[in-house]
């Protein structure tokens, strides 16, 4: 029974996601605002969870457009954190277009649009022949982010989960694999990166959700406290790959992929202090990327839970 309801549910995503691939892009990116919203109404515990981890950052001080709006404008936080969700959402829906239209082959100008910036950066640390661990958010369309990386910059293995539906799994994988990019696996993933960094090879790890207690620390992200994962490090730290912060964000019509010079790693002696030293470093650059693009990372995620 489980099999027909994943199979139903496969067979509606390909349903709705078609006529938003055959759009012409501007049309299919007004398209995306609309299903976006949409989706801000219909789905209020998210739209809700958004909000809320919102109007905390602007309390902790750490969404500038907040808080001199709420200066100049005596506002609530409330009503600022409603518009910036909405905004959100919107961009969500932006992204599955444009991803869309990527899988039906159809989003070729899409990626040819994107403006590399500190393509540099990345080639200094390859040339050093470590392998290198790029650090990212879900910020922007970070699906998107990964195969312009892998079509314009370099092929690069991404580690992810698995879905639960065999038939989205199926889906992901395959755009996921667009342009040369390969998966590696949460379960047991561990190997199969240090294989991939011993040969001079690149590894995107996403770097912003709460993780488990045993897999992270608890260090502050935007103003509160928030578990969060010390892979990066302990990777880095094991194998002397370069860690290389990447993110993508709109401009326009169009974007931008930004690649960072390589973070220098903590020299501290106590290899914990270290480790908690390099996820703050590291952390840090996705909370710079969230102030300057608020509207751009995934607010639905309960990012400070278990704290």
């Amino acid at each position: 029974m489980k099999r027909v309801s994943w199979f139903l549910e496969a067979a509606l995503l390909a349903a709705l996601s078609f006529p938003f691939a055959a759009l012409p892009y501007k049309t299919a990116l007004k398209a995306g605002d609309i299903l976006g919203l949409s989706v801000f109404y219909l789905w209020g515990s998210r739209r809700r969870i958004a909000i809320d981890n919102i109007e905390k950052a602007i309390g902790n001080g750490q969404l500038a457009i907040g808080i001199e709006e709420a200066k100049s404008q005596k506002h609530a936080l409330s009503p600022i954190a409603y518009r910036l969700a909405k905004e959100t959402f919107k961009n969500m829906g932006r992204s599955f277009v444009e991803v869309m239209k990527i899988y039906y082959g159809l989003g070729k100008g899409i990626i040819d649009r994107v403006e590399i910036r500190g393509a540099e950066n990345y080639q200094k640390a390859k040339a050093k022949n470590r392998g290198i661990i790029v650090i990212t958010g879900h910020c922007g369309n970070w699906e998107m982010a990964a195969i312009v990386f892998g079509f314009k910059v370099d092929a690069i293995y991404g580690v992810a989960r698995r879905q639960n539906n065999p038939y989205f799994h199926a889906f992901v994988g395959r755009l996921r694999a667009t342009y040369g990019n390969k998966i590696i696996y949460k379960e047991g993933a561990l190997k199969s990166i240090l294989s991939v960094l011993k040969k001079n090879q690149t590894v995107g790890i996403l770097m912003d959700q709460a993780v488990l207690k045993n897999e992270g620390y608890i260090i502050d992200f935007l103003g509160s406290p928030a578990w969060t994962t010390r892979m990066p490090s302990l990777i880095a730290r094991r194998t002397g790959a370069a860690v290389v912060p990447a993110f993508l964000h709109r401009e326009g019509n169009g974007h931008v992929f930004t690649i960072y010079p390589e973070v220098e790693l903590s020299n501290n002696e106590d290899d914990e202090t270290a480790i908690i030293e390099d996820t703050k470093r590291f952390s840090g650059f996705v909370e710079n990327y969230i102030k300057q693009h608020p509207t751009e990372w995934l607010w639905i995620h309960r990012r400070w839970k278990r704290t």
